[in-house]
């Protein structure tokens, strides 16, 4: 008798490992992209991201992040922009291409421009400027 309900509790363990481990898998393995405002900045940004179906809109001060994750199995359709901007008529936006199973660290130096000397080369490559807007690599 007393085998039976060790049977029964390893079933139920197992279950529950079955249940919330591919959720675990698929929230840690999501795409992940970070962007880091420079604690030195003067202004405080606001920001949107689009993701394809979604959107978020925010505002940082300096100092602080916004972050986005994108999907596991993008299609050939998927986008992710960053839009950001102050209220005395700076803005920027970047195209982003996600890294696969990673987290991408995008830096803003204190205008607000893409920090060149921050943001790792391989991270650069996955940038691009948006269409129709300042370039956010150059003063």
């Amino acid at each position: 008798m007393s085998a039976k309900k060790h049977k029964v509790r390893y079933g139920r363990w197992l279950l529950l490992i079955l249940v919330i481990l591919p959720i675990a898998l698929w929230h840690f393995a999501s795409p992940v992209v970070s962007v880091d405002f420079s604690p030195d900045s003067k202004e405080e940004f606001r920001y949107v991201w689009n993701t394809q179906d979604r959107i978020h809109r925010g505002d940082i001060k300096h100092g602080g992040s916004a972050i986005e994750s994108g999907y596991i199995f993008p299609d050939d359709d998927f986008f992710m922009m960053f839009f950001w901007w102050t209220d005395k008529g700076f803005q920027q936006c970047i195209d982003i291409t996600p890294k696969r199973w990673a987290t991408i660290d995008i830096y803003l130096d204190r205008t607000g421009r893409v920090d060149i000397e921050r943001t790792t080369p391989d991270i650069i490559a996955r940038l691009k400027k948006c269409e129709g807007e300042p370039d956010p690599f150059r003063p």
